[in-house]
């Protein structure tokens, strides 16, 4: 099954699976936690496609090909990277929203609320006309109609919505629009002279990679490609929001500066280090950043070659193009939610989410391998490459991989056992 996934990805970035650079899985197969998704098999085609883009870079520097073999325990564990993180002598602190969750609404539906940054859950409380507590946010959603409330909360700027089916969400005009699109787009923005790549021992040894992401996706992609060699410079601002029990996990191998993009010099700060960089990473909401002069055209007129990554919660196309969202939105909007509590229930009816961020990190795996496969078509061809994916997309992905069948959930375990945990591989 991770073979079948692994083929869809290199539909969309054009890898090779038939050059001297081979992959191979091992560690068991779907599933491995309770959930019928096959985050196994997800998570370990993408993390097989970085490795083998990082091992086609390699080969255009020294000529040597190499094998890249992925455990599916390993990779289901890297899912959820920061819950095995540690900080001194006990796990990292989960500052989670207390109002974060799913509520029953009117006509017995449910609503989602994202709300672990402040603004969003201001907009949700502003709506809702309630205090900060589970409760008072349960007893208010009880009267409103989940639709109704989806809409007001996307106009006051919050995250989240009306829970729904894999059949209604497959009737959606998004769903639609986002069916219409690979799993990620690779296109050629703007005409450059090749680059060869920078001397170095690593993949990505001399390629300066510039950080604007928050929360998980982006910074993954921004760690792994750091893993492979790669300068990353993170770049934020102490007024965004952000979750800083996550930096730990996502930050490791980068670089920090604050840079605030509502202050002219600071823009032009970013604006010169565009033009030292090799890749521009950002993950807010398609044209966001063209409002500041940030756009993939307008920087690969500033600097021709650069590689722009764009990360978006429901893909650049169809009418939620400009919305927000996270893994757990696009899980609860999707029906992947409504489908995890089915086969797996909790202690009452409400929709469930599945035990690790799959498309989080596969989402940020993906995307690191796209632009491995940019800067290596940039040596080759040259060009500015832009490479662009979306929660939502990925989310697809994984429930086109099917399901695993009822029978093979009798016995799953509900975490890590020696049987089927990274410690019990010998």
């Amino acid at each position: 099954m991770p073979e079948r996934a692994l083929a869809a990805i290199l539909r969309s970035t054009g890898l090779s699976g038939q050059g001297p650079n081979t992959v191979s899985f091992t560690g068991g197969a779907d599933p491995l936690l309770p959930t019928s998704f096959r985050i196994a098999a997800a998570g370990a085609a993408a993390l097989a496609a970085a490795g083998l883009a990082a091992a086609e870079l390699w080969q255009q520097r020294t000529g040597r090909p190499q094998a890249v073999t992925v455990d599916l325990r390993h990779a289901t564990a890297s899912l959820r990277s920061g819950l095995y993180m540690r900080l001194g002598d006990g796990p990292l602190p989960d500052e989670r929203n207390p109002i974060m969750g799913v509520y029953p609404t009117r006509g017995g539906r449910w609503a989602y609320i994202h709300s672990n940054f402040p603004n969003h859950f201001a907009a949700a409380l502003k709506v809702l006309r309630c205090d900060g507590t589970r409760e008072g946010v349960a007893r208010a959603l009880a009267g409103w109609n989940a639709l109704a409330f989806e809409e007001a909360l996307i106009a006051a700027g919050g995250a989240g919505g009306m829970v729904r089916t894999q059949a209604e969400w497959a009737e959606h005009p998004q769903a639609i629009a986002i069916a219409k699109l690979p799993l990620l787009e690779m296109v050629r923005i703007g005409d450059s002279p090749p680059e060869p790549l920078p001397g170095g021992a690593r993949p990505l040894s001399g390629i300066r990679v510039l950080d604007l992401t928050r929360l998980l996706a982006g910074p993954i992609c921004g760690r792994t490609l750091a893993e492979h060699g790669a300068d990353v410079l993170k770049i934020t601002a102490p007024h965004p929001a952000h979750l800083g029990y996550q930096e730990p996990d996502t930050g490791h191998g980068k670089l920090s500066a604050y840079l605030d993009l509502r202050v002219p010099g600071d823009v032009e700060t970013l604006r010169g280090l565009v033009q030292d960089a090799d890749i521009f990473l950002q993950g807010y909401r398609p044209g966001a950043l063209g409002e500041r002069g940030f756009s993939p055209e307008e920087l690969h007129a500033l600097r021709p070659g650069l590689v722009y990554l764009s990360l978006c919660a429901f893909s650049h196309a169809g009418p939620w193009a400009s919305r927000r969202g996270f893994d757990t939105v696009v899980q609860a909007m999707s029906g992947m939610a409504v489908r995890q509590a089915e086969v797996f229930a909790g202690p009452t009816a409400a929709p469930q989410f599945y035990p690790v961020s799959a498309i989080d990190y596969c989402t940020g795996y993906l995307l690191a391998a796209a632009a491995m496969v940019a800067l290596k078509r940039r040596a080759i061809e040259g060009g500015s490459w832009l490479a662009r994916i979306s929660l939502a997309q990925v989310g697809k992905w994984i429930v086109d991989l099917g399901e695993v069948s009822a029978a093979a959930l009798q016995d799953v375990p509900a975490e890590f056992t020696p049987k089927n945990s990274i410690a019990g591989r010998h």
